[in-house]
């Protein structure tokens, strides 16, 4: 009988891992700046910047650039254009005013504004995109759309977290303890 509690247990306790797993990669799409119409000339040279910051993107998740598509566009460079401002050679470019990118590998992306001299005032953003192995779930989640892809040369990540490797460590712990127990 305490062999059948236990089986009947780690099932349990693999079915609500597996569970928490799949809740934890799913997509969140990210409108740049996290406001509308943000896609601009920052108050604050950094600003888009800081604000990616503060995200965790990660494969599967999207962003979103809103901005007036008569007077600006996002291009999608590489590194060295991103720094110095290059517009002439852009990877990508998009001008509908409502750009939705599919981040669909890890590593490091880049886009500056299309417009003239918006780019050298602070209209530029840098985002780095964590694989599954070092994600955590994002504290909200918004809703999947169909959106351009990307795919970025390969980087990995500079830093990464285990934070839902430890959490699911530590729910698989307890379902054991409680078996021994039930024993």
């Amino acid at each position: 009988m305490g062999s059948m509690r236990f089986s009947l247990l780690c099932f349990v306790t693999c079915f609500i891992l597996f569970s928490l797993n799949f809740d934890a990669y799913e997509a969140t799409q990210f409108v740049v700046g996290g406001k509308e119409n943000l896609w601009r000339i920052p108050t604050s040279t950094n600003e888009l910047n800081t604000w990616a910051q503060h995200e965790r993107f990660k494969i599967g998740d999207s962003i979103v650039f809103k901005y007036d598509s008569k007077t600006d566009s996002v291009l999608r460079v590489e590194e060295g254009d991103y720094k110095k401002c290059i517009k002439s050679k852009p990877i990508n470019e998009y001008n509908d005013g409502n750009t939705t990118i599919d981040l669909n590998k890890s590593g490091a992306f880049f886009f500056i504004s299309g417009a003239d001299g918006h780019c050298e005032k602070g209209e530029k953003l840098e985002i780095r995109v964590l694989s599954h192995k070092h994600s955590v779930p994002p504290p909200s989640l918004a809703p999947k759309s169909s959106p351009a892809t990307l795919t970025p040369p390969a980087e990995p990540p500079k830093s990464g977290s285990v934070g839902s490797d430890l959490w699911i460590s530590d729910v698989l712990i307890v379902a054991m303890a409680v078996g021994i127990a039930m024993v």
